[in-house]
């Protein structure tokens, strides 16, 4: 078969989305979770304790511990820093693109998995699961993994794959537990069935694969009953008696289906539909348009079940979870990634369709960043604007040459587009919004000023980016502190308590203060240059002189 697309052309586009993944390494981390994660990883660092996650000074039952260990692993190697805790992150990324390629490959041939590995690597969520980094880069890529092992299994019974199979299994359960397990083993199941080889189960080498995945989890399994078994005395959510084996292999993901212990239960039961419109852009429409190809052809069996079942199992799973967040879609992006190339690849008469499709997109796409970097924070630096001009250069290069058929057109433009897009939030975009994340902003305005061992928190203020950037535990404050007399006790809050503390008698030196705005939840206010000073606060570090 020859090529549709050109290796050159392959080449120079993961080179452009290996510079745009490399600078988001360098894009501080953002509260809530991305800093937070990075938090527990630090007492791990800071204590030398690998078994029990406490998150603030408490214990946190909710996520397993490999991202935590691969983290605290980084810190070692290269410090304290935004870059070692992504760093992990990245290289499960190119893990994660590379078995795309390999599953693409495995389900029908070379040009799908190469065709695979470009559309997942450019997808929206994919690349913002390297900036704003939480479990999803570990787990997609495990879950990459695992399906392109099973498929590997299943058609050619070799001991290797089997072991790469409970290896990427159990991998995925130590990062976000059951989901890391259902995913691929329901896209293998249907595969299976498709495939009408009932057979394999009888075949012994799945003792291989339990042997392997059980070996793996064990760790995890033990720090679990560590931490809470021998500890029945600790209390988590209201609960004391905790079983932290029973909770890892039964419970966790329980938990989040129901939407047990969280706020705001999501009843939004087109949740999938319209949150994988941006999440995988610029590829969700021509997804859709797949599945519904699929849909209709699925009794004649010209292809595999395997990535339409995991796509639509995983969308069932989410419709009726009470708890659901943009960035659990990002396990079914393999799957996604394989369908949408095979689709492209087998439909090249409907150039016309795709190409005016993804030209809609790309335009969408490029608007949007155009008014973001334009508008609310705009570019002041040269090297940006001369980088953008560049990568703009690339996509009005792809559009209008005559040496590329519609077809490719369409392809790499989109590609084109979501890397200029993409260098212009992590060069600009991020860097700027982040100067207004209180935490690690007045994090670097004390550095060298104030002993951030001595920084307490009052009351229930909290800030996950002050403590990561300054490399310290969250220590709350107390009246008793200051009777210890030697060091200088500096108390962290918001502006807005400070009526409070006055009232409560505490006297106030130097004080440092940084603005202070939930980046996670943007909304127009805060976007408006002119209305963004009315949407802030301002985070302080002051020292008590006394209290009255």
């Amino acid at each position: 078969m020859n090529p549709s697309l050109s290796t050159r052309v392959y080449i120079f586009l993961f080179c452009l989305l290996g510079v745009v993944y490399f600078i988001g390494l360098f894009v501080p981390l953002m509260d809530n979770d991305a800093a937070h994660h990075a938090n527990i990883a630090l007492h791990m660092y800071l204590n030398r304790d690998y078994v029990n996650l406490v998150d603030a000074g408490k214990d946190y039952l909710d996520k397993p511990h490999f991202l935590f260990w691969l983290c605290a692993m980084s810190y070692k190697i290269f410090g304290v820093t935004g870059f070692a805790y992504k760093l992990p992150s990245f290289f499960f990324t190119i893990l994660g693109t590379y078995s795309t390629y390999r599953l693409g490959k495995a389900l029908y041939n070379e040009e799908v998995g190469r065709l695979s590995a470009l559309v997942i690597a450019s997808a929206f969520a994919y690349i913002l699961a390297n900036n704003d980094v939480r479990m999803d880069a570990i787990l997609t890529a495990c879950i990459a993994f695992a399906t392109w092992q099973g498929v590997e299994f299943l058609k050619y019974k070799k001991l290797v794959n089997a072991a790469g199979l409970g290896i990427a299994l159990a991998l995925g359960f130590d990062t976000k537990g059951h989901i890391a397990v259902f995913t691929p083993a329901i896209g293998l199941l249907f595969y299976i069935l498709y495939r009408r080889s009932p057979k394999i189960f009888l075949e012994w080498k799945w003792l291989v694969v339990l042997m392997v995945f059980a070996a793996l989890i064990f760790p995890v399994v033990y720090c679990f009953y560590l931490q809470y078994n021998l500890h029945p005395e600790k209390i988590v959510r209201g609960r004391d008696h905790i079983n932290g084996v029973k909770f890892i292999l039964f419970g966790q993901s329980i938990e989040r289906f129901r939407g047990e212990n969280f706020d705001k239960p999501n009843n939004d039961y087109l949740f999938f539909f319209h949150s994988f419109l941006w999440a995988f852009a610029p590829w969700s429409v021509l997804t859709y348009i797949a599945l519904v190809d699929r849909f209709k052809s699925i009794h004649q069996r010209k292809h595999e079940w395997l990535t339409m079942a995991t796509i639509v199992s995983v969308a069932l799973i989410l419709t009726f979870s009470r708890f659901k967040l943009p960035h659990y879609l990002n396990i079914v992006f393999p799957a996604a990634s394989v369908i949408t190339a095979s689709w492209l690849l087998s439909n090249q008469r409907r150039a016309k369709l795709i190409f005016y499709v993804q030209m809609s997109v790309c335009a969408m796409v490029l608007v949007l960043a155009a008014v973001i970097n334009a508008w609310a924070f705009p570019v002041h630096h040269i090297f940006i604007f001369v980088g953008l001009i560049l990568l703009l250069a690339a996509v009005f290069y792809f559009l209008k040459s005559a040496q590329y058929s519609t077809f490719e057109k369409s392809v790499y433009v989109s590609v084109a587009s979501v890397i200029a897009s993409f260098f212009l939030l992590n060069t600009n975009f991020y860097p700027q919004l982040l100067t207004y994340q209180g935490g690690n902003g007045l994090a670097k305005t004390i550095k060298g000023k104030v002993d951030a061992v001595n920084v307490y928190f009052w009351k229930d203020n909290y800030s996950s980016s002050f403590n990561f950037y300054t490399a310290t535990e969250r220590k709350q404050y107390d009246d008793s502190l200051m009777v210890k007399g030697k060091e200088p006790i500096w108390l962290l809050f918001d502006i807005r308590d400070l009526p409070g503390i006055k009232q409560a008698g505490y006297k106030m030196g130097f004080n440092y203060s940084s603005r202070d705005y939930e980046i996670t939840r943007l909304d127009f206010k805060f976007l408006d240059p002119l209305t963004r000073d009315k949407t802030l606060t301002q985070m302080v570090v002051a020292e008590i002189t006394g209290k009255q």
